[in-house]
């Protein structure tokens, strides 16, 4: 590929690696859902794919909606096209995406359930494993009691990988990031009592738990059903373009 190729393709990549998977809380780009980036002289067609046939449509249609509109603010992209590939509902799911029906027009009379509503339970999940692994990790660094934990504040926690998740996900769940805002609170951001907090904790731990979990079985099943390798999470990329490309 050319040098402008290269930083275009970048570009998307970086653009469908801020979409994640509802469920397991990771980029679609780390779980090797992006199959091919196709670029051609209108824009830009990027295929995903999931594990199974019968992933739950209303995770996929989030994922591949979330795809399309993170590829549309990408500068001087061209038209995007985002398809499902090998799932129970690609016609259905593209058709929608294409015509930009959202997800009510898409799914009709089966879409029951909110899709914000949806987005906003996995946003809560996703911010109680990070809040139990910021604990986890403080505890591991510091002399504080279990008894104190209650006490934490994001002030307190170490800079690091863990915290820039934490502080991430309270934004995304419109939380209080202020240095003086308790660590470990409710799904309202409300802080809790000392004797409130281990049961907080144990639910967060088993919901990171969980997340991990089917995020490892998540990549197995999808390398036996493409047959990939464990680093096959790069994308297929071709160019077509027939114009505006250096001779």
């Amino acid at each position: 590929m050319t040098a402008p190729t290269v930083e275009l393709v970048d570009e998307i990549v970086a653009a469908l690696a801020t979409v994640s998977d509802p469920e397991l809380d990771q980029p679609i780009t780390d779980l090797g859902f992006v199959r091919s980036i196709t670029l051609d002289d209108h824009g830009v067609i990027v295929r995903l794919r999931l594990p199974t046939a019968f992933c739950a449509p209303n995770f996929a249609y989030l994922m591949a909606s979330d795809a399309q509109d993170a590829l549309r603010m990408v500068e001087n992209l061209g038209t995007v096209h985002v398809l499902l590939d090998d799932h129970h509902d690609s016609q259905k799911i593209n058709a929608g995406l294409a015509a930009n029906a959202g997800y009510r027009g898409t799914f009709g009379d089966e879409a029951s359930d909110s899709l914000a509503d949806l987005r906003r339970t996995f946003l809560r999940k996703a911010h109680a494993a990070a809040m139990e692994r910021c604990v986890a990790a403080h505890l591991k660094e510091s002399d504080l009691r279990l008894d104190e934990i209650f006490r934490l504040t994001l002030r307190d926690l170490a800079a690091g990988k863990e915290k820039t998740a934490l502080l991430r996900r309270r934004v995304d769940v419109g939380l209080s990031i202020c240095p003086a805002s308790r660590v470990v609170v409710d799904d309202e951001g409300h802080p809790l009592s000392r004797v409130e907090v281990p049961m907080r904790l144990r639910f967060a731990r088993s919901v990171r738990i969980s997340m991990e979990g089917n995020a490892h079985f998540c990549r197995g099943l999808l390398a036996t059903r493409y047959g990939d390798s464990d680093s096959a999470d790069t994308p297929q990329v071709i160019d077509i373009r027939t114009t505006g490309r250096p001779q």
